[in-house]
C-alpha cells in the first residue's frame, strides 16, 4: 500500500473544514495513519516549499502557511497519492471539478485549503518533515477486505 501526506491549510482549519474533507478521504477508503495539528514556523515552511525556492510565488505560499494552524496527516491506499490528488481536484480551484474538496470548498489558487505530495517520493519527504516513524500507526481496517477484495496482508 502506498502512503501520501496531506496537509489542511490554515484556510481549511479556520473555516470549520477539517471534518468535511477528511470524510471524503475516508469514505474513499483511504486509511489515516497519522493526524496533528500544528503551527508551522518559517523554518519548516522553507524545507516543505524548497523546490519552490526562487519563484515569484514562493514568499506568499511560505507567508500563508504559517499564518495559522495547519492540520497534517498521513494517509495510505492503493494508489494513495493519486487518489487524494483526484479527492484534491486541480490546483487552481476555479478549474477544479465540483465534487472535489478545492472545486467546493475554494474560491482561488493561494487560499485553496488543501496540499497532497504529488508523487510517492515527494510523499516520502513531506511524511518525513511531519512526522516521526514513531508517530505513523500501523494497523489493519476491517473494511480493507470490502474495498480491496480477498486478500492477506
Amino acid at each position: 500500500m502506498e502512503k501520501t501526506f496531506v496537509m489542511l491549510k490554515p484556510d481549511a482549519v479556520q473555516r470549520g473544514l477539517v471534518g468535511r474533507i477528511t470524510a471524503r478521504m475516508e469514505q474513499k477508503g483511504l486509511k489515516l495513519l497519522a493526524v496533528k495539528m500544528l503551527q508551522v514556523d518559517r523554518e519548516l515552511a522553507a524545507e516543505h516549499y524548497s523546490e519552490h525556492k526562487g519563484k515569484p510565488f514562493y514568499e506568499e505560499l511560505v507567508r500563508f502557511i504559517t499564518s495559522g494552524p495547519v492540520i497534517a496527516m498521513v494517509w495510505e491506499g492503493k494508489n494513495a497519492v493519486a487518489v487524494v490528488r483526484r479527492i484534491m481536484g486541480s490546483t487552481d480551484p476555479q478549474e477544479a471539478a465540483l465534487g472535489t474538496i478545492r472545486g467546493d470548498y475554494a474560491l482561488f489558487t493561494g487560499n485553496n485549503v488543501v496540499h497532497g505530495s504529488d508523487s510517492p517520493a515527494s510523499a516520502q519527504r513531506e511524511i518525513a518533515l511531519f512526522f516521526s516513524a514513531e508517530e505513523i500507526v500501523s494497523y489493519k481496517k476491517t473494511d480493507q477486505r470490502w474495498l480491496y477484495g480477498q486478500q492477506d496482508e
